[in-house]
């Protein structure tokens, strides 16, 4: 293998692997937002009630669980 051919490959590694940190990143911002929209309702004090943490915490599951149902979609559609 010659090494322009290796450089190349290294590069779209880090390019894949960007792109995945990157969708990453956008996730977790639309969940921060979808949830902190839907859950908290006044002003935050120094701590989250005990309706907040539920609300949140299950926001935040049912968020990962429909994108993970979203991905493996896709992947089935390829």
């Amino acid at each position: 293998m010659d090494p322009s051919q290796l450089q190349s490959n290294e590069l779209a590694q880090f390019i894949a692997q960007e792109k995945e940190r990157a969708m990453v990143n956008e996730m977790v911002a639309k969940l921060t937002n979808v949830c902190w929209d839907k859950c908290i309702t006044g002003t935050p004090g120094s701590k989250f009630s005990s309706s907040e943490s539920s609300c949140l915490s299950n926001c935040a599951r049912r968020f990962m669980d429909m994108s993970i149902i979203i991905v493996k979609r896709f992947q089935n559609m390829q």
